[in-house]
């Protein structure tokens, strides 16, 4: 079934809101990560949620899943090409946020 948005940020935000979608995209815009490198980079997150918000975001196409058949297995995710043309509207939304981070 095909969702029907009111807006083109309804879309949007349909697609990459939540409490870690826009994070994940975030730290993966510079690199491809192991599950374990992204769930150090969001640490109040939990398995279930980060497992439950990839899923999300591969079935959107935003990012790529890669297995590796190894033992133990190894799994990589990076941005798909779809992903990536969020790159700049995640860049903004990081430096509109900066001026809410405590002063170091």
């Amino acid at each position: 079934m095909q969702n029907v948005y009111n807006c083109p940020v309804d879309a949007t935000i349909s697609k990459i809101g939540g409490k870690y979608k826009a994070v994940i995209l975030y730290h993966l815009g510079s690199d491809t990560l192991r599950y374990n490198q992204i769930r150090k980079k969001i640490p109040a997150i939990t398995d279930k949620m980060l497992a439950q918000q990839l899923r999300e975001l591969e079935s959107d196409n935003l990012i790529i899943k890669k297995i590796y058949p190894v033992i133990p297995p190894k799994t990589e995710y990076s941005l798909s090409e779809l992903g990536k043309t969020l790159i700049p509207l995640l860049d903004s939304m990081c430096e509109w946020g900066q001026q809410f981070m405590p002063d170091d």
